[in-house]
């Protein structure tokens, strides 16, 4: 494997070298890591067809609607307000 240069200003450098070190790892595999923890917009897409595809098969057994992704998103911000399993 041949080694590159990725230049970084030194608060940048610092911050990943104090966050390697608290791992017990080496900087080189501290940024191996946080780029292969972030997915690619295609990565992504990827990801939300497999899903889409799993709640239409397993909870929905119809087509996945813009409906459904609107109902998911109010019952997420219940969820986050702690609204949800409120007695009103």
């Amino acid at each position: 494997m041949a080694d590159t240069t990725i230049k970084v200003d030194t608060a940048v450098r610092d911050r990943l070298q104090e966050l390697a070190r608290e791992r017990g790892i080496t900087m080189r595999e501290l940024v191996a890591q946080l780029a292969g923890a972030m997915p690619t917009k295609e990565e992504l897409a990827e990801r939300r067809e497999e899903t889409k595809a799993y709640i239409e098969e397993h909870f929905l057994g119809e087509p996945y609607t813009e409906e459904d992704a609107e109902a998911g998103q109010r019952l997420w911000a219940d969820i986050v307000s702690g609204r949800v399993g409120e007695v009103r």
